[in-house]
């Protein structure tokens, strides 16, 4: 397991030199700290600003500060991945636990997406030239670089932990993380406008999306007049959920690495890995889990698109489709409450021990499934409110508000399940002592030392050892007997459960990033609220709540690995 460590050779006093570097590591990470924020704080202004018609700020300022962000993050990218392949102690440690291979796997897909939907933003650009400012063209193909550069860089250096340019390397990585930070929040922005100006009658809607906001030099001349340039336009918008995934993926790579800067470790690897025995990878399942799953994700596809056809429609089709889409919900969330809650129930009977070791991945994703269920949580609450408070009470109102309590319980109870997931050690940590001789059936043992000195018994029975694989010589821990078939009954329940609701959270991810938005076809919200404050509260808050179906599903797959 990991180990905070010293510096210095061995078990020798630190180096002199050494002294000043560590007390400089606070400082070090205030400085990268402040600059991230002023910089985001720029962003967060010029992006903000431009999303309004009535704001003297024009679209190509957003994209200027954008291409010089990703221009200045590709450049240091390329001096830190020189720098540290021409020392070859740059890098003594690397973190086993940081970017796993499903991380970089999802990362390599968004960017991959990232890349077309940068093709078509080029292509509708290129359709009206003359009237088209140069940035325009320049920023997606900036993006374009900038992806490529970056998903190598995190694939090959995700687990570093550098050991020189310390100040520097921390400056650059929150550089680069907020880089990542601001196109998620131009992505967030354009696709979210984009969505409430289709709820919305054009007389009401204040708001321009960033990539077809103010023209100032051709004014409404810029319009798609060919079938190709259509196909551009809409196809960018498509993928937009893509692109705001990959910034979002690659700010939590980006800060692991920035908090293993300088980190010092007991060995080159720590903990139990991410990667499981290649046989067991697709096994030991009750196949209960994947299947319901699976039956869960098409029928909710089909609802998907039986709700973009109908919602359009007039008043009875409307209904039908919100009918349909809050039914799956409530089916589909009350089912993951329940199956979150039996895997909280067996782990009441597992007799793993907990993993209390120093764990900047686990500590991220922790944080991140807390943080980012406050967007759904928030707007679950201003429904219950709007449903209960306002009229009138009919049944939309009531899925509406059996969809709000749900939500919230699911949210809750599957964040438990996966937080103590994640704190949990494999489920057969033995001791080499205890694979070489086992004990024999109904004993039990205080001293690991002394098992060389019992007989040899069949290998019916297991040892588990609850002090896991850090004990230490001359520390004694008790060992419990368990027989195999009970372990591996458990394993395959949460197995199973973890399967089921990393499909349920994939399915629940794709309606609200392609497009469902009930939270304005149902006017119980829109009539309370206004539409200007529901959409602003819609928003903010829906982006998290998208958010926190995919970084679950990224949760859950290290769940269902190391289960």
């Amino acid at each position: 397991m990991s180990e905070e460590l010293t510096p210095g050779p061995k078990e020798s006093p630190p180096a002199p030199r050494a002294a000043p570097r560590e007390v400089w590591k606070k400082g070090g990470r205030l400085l990268s700290v402040l600059l991230a924020v002023n910089v985001l704080l720029l962003a967060c202004t010029l992006i903000s600003g431009g999303a309004f018609n009535k704001v003297a700020v024009y679209d190509t300022d957003v994209f200027a500060l954008l291409t010089t962000m990703m221009l200045l993050a590709a450049l240091w990218i390329l001096f830190y991945l020189l720098g540290t392949a021409r020392r070859p102690d740059a890098v003594p440690y690397r973190d086993a636990h940081a970017g796993p291979i499903w991380l970089r796997g999802g990362l390599v897909l968004f960017g991959i997406c990232t890349l077309v939907m940068d093709v078509f933003k080029t292509g509708y650009h290129s359709s009206f030239f003359e009237c088209m400012s140069v940035i325009k063209i320049l920023h997606p193909l900036t993006q374009a670089v900038f992806v490529i550069v970056q998903t190598y860089f995190l694939w090959v250096s995700a687990k570093d932990c550098v050991r020189v340019h310390l100040d520097l390397t921390r400056c650059g990585l929150m550089f680069t993380l907020t880089t990542n930070l601001a196109i998620w929040m131009a992505a967030v922005v354009d696709e979210s406008v984009h969505q409430a100006k289709g709820y919305s009658n054009s007389s009401q809607s204040r708001f321009l999306s960033i990539g077809e906001a103010q023209n100032p030099i051709g004014g409404n001349e810029c319009q798609c007049k060919t079938a190709l340039c259509e196909i551009f336009q809409q196809g960018y918008f498509y993928l937009y959920p893509f692109n705001i995934e990959y910034s979002l993926f690659a700010s939590t790579m980006l800060y692991v690495m920035w908090k293993n800067v300088g980190r010092l470790l007991a060995g080159p690897t720590h903990g139990h890995g991410h990667t499981p025995e290649r046989s067991s990878l697709f096994r030991e399942t009750f196949f209960v889990g994947p299947a319901l799953g699976l039956l869960l994700f098409v029928v909710g596809l089909a609802v998907f698109i039986l709700y973009e056809v109908q919602v359009s429609g007039d008043g009875v089709r409307k209904q039908q489709a919100l009918v349909a889409y809050y039914s799956f919900h409530i089916v589909c969330l009350g089912l993951m409450t329940l199956v979150s809650l039996s895997g909280s129930v067996i782990y009441r009977f597992d007799r793993r021990v907990m993993d209390h070791h120093k764990n900047p991945t686990r500590t991220l994703d922790v944080a991140l499934l807390m943080g980012a269920a406050l967007g759904q949580y928030a707007i679950s609450y201003y429904s219950i409110v709007a449903v209960v408070v306002g009229t009138p009470r009919d049944l939309l109102g009531a899925l509406n508000l059996a969809h709000a309590l749900v939500m919230i319980a699911q949210h809750t109870f599957q964040n438990m399940f996966i937080i103590e997931s994640l704190h949990r050690g494999p489920p057969t940590e033995e001791t080499p002592e205890a694979v070489t001789k086992e004990p024999c059936p109904g004993l039990t043992f205080t001293n690991l030392d002394a098992l060389h000195t019992l007989p040899a018994c069949p290998s019916t029975p297991r040892l588990v050892n609850p002090a896991g694989p850090t004990q230490h010589p001359g520390e004694t821990a008790g060992a419990i007997v368990l027989p195999p078939s009970r372990i591996h009954w458990r394993r395959r329940c949460l197995k199973d459960i973890s399967l089921f609701l990393l499909l349920c959270n994939v399915i629940l991810w794709v309606m609200p990033a392609f497009g469902a938005r009930p939270h304005f076809s149902n006017k119980v919200e829109v009539d309370f609220y206004g539409h200007s404050l529901w959409a602003a509260i819609v928003n903010i808050c829906l982006p998290f709540g998208i958010f926190y179906r995919m970084h679950a599903v990224s949760s859950l797959l290290e769940v269902y690995v190391l289960s």
